[in-house]
């Protein structure tokens, strides 16, 4: 995302800068802070990227269950469903859906302004459901970032076919791996979130997206809540 690629090249510099300041720091210590940074906008670079593309990217939950990421371009659509639910934003409507006693049930509320990116309260409902998305995963390099105690190393892995970079995280706020591919799909994470362990892998990787993406589901109640034009 520009804004928060943007936002990760101030935090190199801030972090850079603290160091500067303190004059306690070894010139190790800074090379581990701007390594850490340079990792950081790396991956969010990546993840930034996939904004821009069309792909639908299938992924394998702990315990056997899938989940989907599906992004379609002019006009800008996403959609992201995961066991028991579905988020889709379109120019039309963000609308999010929730499926109980095997009906769905959708509320249409108003779309994201326009060229707005997605944030991180938009997919807490699939957070909780195991589906990691890449806003969450920037938020989480962040912060290991900012964290001085953190250990950062990078490796790379093939996933459904696809080179990955992958960033290893310990600290003491919690430890997670997250893998991006080179098209800047999110690859893998593995490690928790709000205290729950979460586990997923791309099982599959599609540069086109089935026109049935951002439909509702079949025979969904609907919730109209936008405003009135």
């Amino acid at each position: 995302m520009p804004a928060a690629s943007t936002t990760l090249r101030m935090l190199a510099v801030s972090v850079i800068a603290s160091l500067t300041v303190t004059g306690c720091q070894t010139l190790d210590d800074a090379g581990r802070a701007i390594g850490r940074a340079d990792l950081v906008n790396d991956m969010a670079a990546r993840l930034d990227q996939a904004l821009e593309l069309t792909y639908s990217a299938d992924y394998q939950l702990a315990g056997g269950q899938t989940a989907t990421i599906a992004q379609a371009q002019e006009p800008a659509r996403s959609a992201y469903t995961w066991p028991g639910g579905k988020l889709t934003v379109t120019p039309e409507a963000t609308t999010r859906c929730e499926t109980a006693a095997g009906r769905a049930t959708c509320t249409l509320e108003a779309p994201p302004a326009p060229n707005a990116k997605p944030t991180v309260t938009m997919f807490a409902e699939a957070k909780r459901h195991g589906l990691v998305t890449p806003p969450i995963v920037v938020g989480l390099l962040t912060a290991a970032a900012l964290d001085p105690d953190a250990v950062i190393a990078q490796s790379d892995t093939t996933l459904a076919g696809h080179h990955a970079t992958c960033i290893e995280v310990d600290r003491s706020a919690g430890d997670f791996t997250a893998c991006v591919t080179t098209e800047g799909a999110l690859g893998s994470f593995t490690g928790k979130v709000d205290g729950s362990q979460v586990e997923l892998a791309l099982s599959r990787y599609r540069a086109t997206v089935d026109g049935t993406a951002f439909d509702l589901p079949p025979h969904a109640g609907v919730v109209d809540r936008r405003p009135a034009s």
